[in-house]
């Protein structure tokens, strides 16, 4: 299987080109490739196909098979990979996902994508959409138990389902310990993925993330984009500019157009190096 190894501020995937390659069994081939020791090494797998509604289509599978919904860095790599492969020779161009179609603005650079921004749609705060078990219809600020523990959390889906935790100091967290706790918690029925975060001031905010089937990831587009739009809900940051948001990987743009209930995501998109691996004991 030819493959190309790219990141979005260290959120990093496997992506194939399924205009030329089939891929069989992706839950069992992004588990293979995502193995930084007997694989590649990635948060998971991204499939790059053909769509009759776009100019192209993502399927996005974790690290533990689980195939995702969205995923925001892997979103900005996808369009790189289209214009810099050749699967389009525009600078505007749609991207089919399990969340439905997004829409991307490309910025060239020496004739290849260096920025992407992305129009990742409307954020659901809808407790029944996202989905959270709640007795109010929207979870802002709400506590919930966690290993013995109160947090006070705000929910909100980007495509995928986040829970937002602030906290005064967040580099020191284990998250290896909470992160799972708050991934399988009843109240999240299809799991949930955690963003922890320190207001930095009225536009910047820092966050770690836990990510349902991936654990701690160096950087989350949607969960970039659910911080920003929760961070505003709770009055911690100014919504009338964008909001920067610092993950470990480096800073994503987030703009939420209240106007418009649009959240547009910015940021860079990376390619490491093509390759080309052999998937025949996985029957292949």
């Amino acid at each position: 299987m030819k493959f190309t190894k790219m990141h979005g501020i260290g959120n990093d995937y496997v992506y194939v080109n399924c205009f030329q390659e089939t891929v069989k069994n992706p839950s069992e081939v992004a588990k293979f490739v995502s193995d930084r020791h007997f694989g590649i090494g990635s948060d998971g797998l991204i499939l790059i196909k053909p769509s009759d509604i776009a100019d192209c289509e993502m399927d996005m599978y974790n690290l533990d098979g689980s195939q995702g919904a969205m995923c925001g860095n892997g979103i900005r790599c996808v369009a790189k990979y289209a214009y810099d492969y050749g699967i389009v020779d525009k600078t505007s161009i749609s991207v089919a996902t399990r969340s439905g179609i997004k829409y991307l603005d490309l910025t060239i650079k020496d004739g290849k994508v260096s920025m992407v921004k992305v129009n990742m749609g409307s954020p659901i705060l809808t407790a029944s959409q996202i989905p959270v078990v709640a007795e109010t219809e929207q979870v802002i600020d709400a506590p919930i138990d966690v290993d013995g523990n109160t947090y006070h959390m705000t929910a909100v889906s980007m495509g995928n389902p986040h829970a937002i935790i602030y906290m005064d100091e967040i580099d020191n967290l284990d998250l290896e310990k909470i992160g799972p706790s708050f991934e399988n918690h009843l109240v999240f029925p299809d799991r949930v993925n955690t963003e922890f975060v320190k207001v930095l001031d009225r536009h910047t905010v820092q966050m770690r993330v836990w990510e349902r089937g991936s654990g701690e990831t160096l950087a989350c587009g949607t969960g970039a984009c659910a911080v920003a739009v929760a961070s505003i809900l709770n009055g911690h940051v100014d919504g009338d500019k964008p909001v920067t948001v610092k993950l470990l990987g480096g800073d994503l743009q987030i703009f939420w157009d209240q106007a418009e209930n649009l959240v547009y995501m910015t940021g860079p998109a990376a390619t490491v190096f093509d390759g080309e691996i052999d998937l025949a004991f996985l029957g292949e």
